[in-house]
């Protein structure tokens, strides 16, 4: 592939994360994406072969780089499931820092109908990890027993209500604000004695 051609895949890509992430894969047309990237309707096919085609690239990229921000360090044999928790929280941040719309677009499209089988695996190796730390830390009698798909929400839930509410201006992110809030999410998966 030529560098004008990476390039504008590289424009379609984005501007489909983009239009995905704010309005919804379903409410997005190829036109739209073809306006954003500054390219021709025709143009995306030749990089993809259908909407559903690009919208699972996506989908797999943002899963990989997501996956691999949270692994980043990981602190895996730690004995501290706070440290751990931080880790993934802080991860978190990295991530949407990194990437601004890919949070938002997994979640939001996590279990869409376009998404394929190798996207669906995908998604539940990314969250393998999380799933895993709650597992082991309910086992451990230190995280709440609930199921670890309901924790998982929890932490999430309120890192895109945070994540949103930056990117709309509501809320300035801080070392402070960000300490504050992983401490509360913390505070609401762990079990107090």
């Amino acid at each position: 592939m030529t560098a004008a051609a990476a390039g504008k895949e590289t424009q379609i890509l984005h501007a489909g994360l983009v239009l995905f992430a704010e309005r919804g894969f379903d409410a997005t047309a190829v036109p739209a994406i073809a306006k954003k990237a500054g390219v021709g309707a025709g143009t995306i096919y030749r990089y993809f072969e259908n909407k559903e085609n690009l919208g699972n690239v996506l989908f797999q990229q943002c899963l990989s780089k997501f996956e691999e921000t949270l692994l980043k360090g990981y602190p895996k044999e730690s004995e501290d499931p706070r440290k751990q928790f931080q880790h993934f929280f802080y991860g978190m941040v990295t991530f949407t820092n990194e990437n601004e719309h890919a949070l938002c677009f997994i979640r939001t499209h996590a279990h869409a109908m376009f998404l394929n089988e190798k996207s669906t695996g995908q998604f539940i190796q990314a969250l393998s990890l999380l799933h895993d730390f709650f597992e082991e830390g309910k086992s451990k009698k230190l995280i709440r027993d609930l199921p670890a798909n309901g924790l998982i929400a929890i932490l999430f839930g309120a890192f895109l209500e945070l994540h949103r509410l930056i990117r709309a201006g509501h809320l300035e992110e801080t070392p402070e604000l960000l300490k504050g809030i992983e401490e509360s999410c913390w505070d609401a998966v762990r079990i107090h004695e």
